[in-house]
């Protein structure tokens, strides 16, 4: 089933950070978008999450640099992951991200 451009425009919009919002405000009852607007908000929390675990990594002595080192790697994981959810999104596909895509935060 084809999706109305605007259901489309939600789901790539799910996977750019906190635009997750713009699909779940206005249409998070179309299980399309629900799905991806949940795949979009599990991908944005992991990042929050590794961002915080690689700031406290970062001001400890001596260790610091492998904080920074894991931010780098974790932001291009993170990139590679918003690529295949709009890559995903965009031929109206519903496939979970890798590693993270099980996780339901919306049902």
């Amino acid at each position: 089933m084809a999706s109305s451009s605007n259901e489309k425009v939600f789901n790539v919009l799910a996977y750019i950070g906190i635009l997750f919002l713009v699909g779940l405000i206005a249409d998070g009852q179309n299980p399309r978008v629900r799905f991806h607007v949940n795949q979009g908000l599990v991908l944005f929390l992991a990042e929050v999450i590794v961002g915080i675990i690689c700031g406290v990594i970062g001001i400890i002595p001596i260790i610091g640099i492998l904080g920074s080192i894991l931010s780098g790697v974790a932001s291009l994981v993170g990139l590679v992951f918003m690529i295949i959810g709009i890559v995903h999104a965009a031929n109206d596909e519903e496939v979970p991200l890798p590693i993270i895509g099980g996780i339901t935060i919306l049902r």
